[in-house]
């Protein structure tokens, strides 16, 4: 990893932090629970507003018509046309720096 400083001591690096927010996405055939990684200094629509095919999801659940689990997957690349909706789980405690 490089680091570049500029004369005020800032530092500029490679690595992207973000912070994994757990949330309920539907889709247009199914409903998933999992992690979405947003950069520390934007929300959860910022990042579904990028110019980018997919959206990884990782600790995925899948879910079925009834609400079972159908599979769990660690990493899921969600193509962002089939968005319908995103629900952040708030309060859920479930927020991690990744």
């Amino acid at each position: 990893m490089s680091y570049e400083y500029d004369e005020k001591g800032k530092i500029f690096t490679d690595h992207v932090s973000k912070i994994a927010i757990y949330a309920t996405i539907q889709t247009t055939t199914h409903q998933m629970r999992g992690r979405i990684h947003v950069r520390r200094d934007q929300r959860i629509i910022d990042e579904l507003d990028l110019d980018e095919n997919f959206l990884a999801i990782t600790d995925v659940s899948v879910l079925g018509t009834e609400g079972q689990v159908l599979f769990h997957t660690p990493f899921l690349a969600l193509r962002r046309t089939h968005i319908v909706w995103v629900v952040p789980e708030q309060n859920s405690g479930e927020e991690r720096e990744s």
